[in-house]
């Protein structure tokens, strides 16, 4: 048995006790969202997570809340603004109640593809969406998403805006996309994410649109008998962050939370492209699945132009014809 001199054992536990206290987070920072955590944007949030901490030596701890803990997107939203939450990646459909411009990224049809996508959101029309966040007491770091949305439905195939007709769809709380099914012919009503499942169960509503990711995490199509792949709108989410939080940084690591949130970023991208393929797969003998036409995207188009027409002038022109412009490579 070894022994130790009194001094001895005073020595290791004041030196432990000072040790974790030199080992203590400069800056603690709560990260909430509403997503389960084996969906894409809930493990790219761990990325973020152990990048921060170990780019910034610790200095940084990132406290990850997911699947709605602390409440739906909207409820977070308003936690971030008031510093209860410091980090946040909300769709920007739910922030569009908050910041008007953020309805561009609702408008149906705008991108139609991947790479139509990385030219809006990370080159400068999303730089400038961002930074309109300040004005809600966010700040904007960067363009995060979930993939392009699909529409499922348990009333009939979906070939074409018609097909909607009385069909009682769930969206986010979010005008544009509310403004959108009413166009189409649908009856749509808000509902939170964490209660979609329950509600197209009980025939609350009859339908909804989502990523493939979401849809499988929340085993939508457990509950639902038509999935279309309309690829209508990206699924975008903004990260930001409480701006006293951010502010609160010195420069280094504003940073390091910088560069964590565009390695995130590019981490659910990857997670999303991986994991849909399999999901397809895996899904196809609960719900029927089918391609969307290219007849039934043109005339999904053609019934959308009410839409751009309302919300256009809200989000700007110069904006929308920069965004139009990035979509089609100009």
């Amino acid at each position: 048995m070894t022994h130790r001199t009194l001094g001895t054992c005073l020595t290791l536990v004041l030196g432990t006790a000072f040790g974790s206290m030199a080992a203590a987070a400069d800056f603690e920072f709560t990260f909430a969202h509403v997503l389960t955590e084996d969906t894409p944007n809930a493990r790219a949030a761990e990325v973020f997570k152990e990048e921060v901490e170990k780019n910034s030596d610790g200095r940084i701890e990132i406290n990850i809340r997911p699947a709605a803990q602390l409440g739906g997107d909207v409820e977070i939203i308003e936690q971030t603004q008031m510093g209860l939450v410091d980090i946040a990646i909300p769709p920007t459909g739910n922030l569009a109640n908050f910041n008007e411009q953020m309805y561009l990224f609702d408008l149906p049809f705008l991108m139609e593809d991947e790479a139509a996508m990385k030219r809006v959101l990370d080159g400068e029309v999303g730089t400038e969406l961002l930074a309109t966040l300040d004005a809600n007491n966010l700040h904007g770091i960067a363009m995060w998403g979930a993939g392009f949305r699909h529409m499922t439905n348990n009333i009939r195939p979906i070939n074409g805006p018609d097909d909607l007709q009385g069909i009682k769809m769930r969206t986010l709380q979010a005008p544009t996309i509310l403004a959108t099914y009413r166009t189409y012919g649908a009856n749509p009503t808000a509902m939170a994410y964490v209660e979609v499942y329950n509600g197209l169960q009980q025939g609350v509503v009859e339908g909804q649109e989502n990523p493939l990711a979401n849809i499988y995490s929340m085993k939508f199509h457990e509950v639902q008998d038509y999935m279309t792949l309309t690829g209508h709108a990206y699924h975008t989410y903004a990260a930001v962050m409480n701006k006293q939080a951010w502010d609160s940084l010195p420069d280094d690591l504003k940073k390091v939370v910088e560069d964590a949130m565009i390695v995130g970023r590019d981490a659910a991208r990857q997670y999303t492209a991986e994991d849909e393929a399999k999901i397809l797969e895996e899904i196809a003998d609960d719900i029927e699945i089918q391609e969307l036409t290219a007849e039934g995207r043109a005339a999904f188009i053609e019934a959308s132009q009410p839409i751009y027409e309302e919300f256009g002038p809200m989000v700007t022109p110069e904006l929308m014809e920069k965004a139009l412009a990035a979509a089609k490579g100009e």
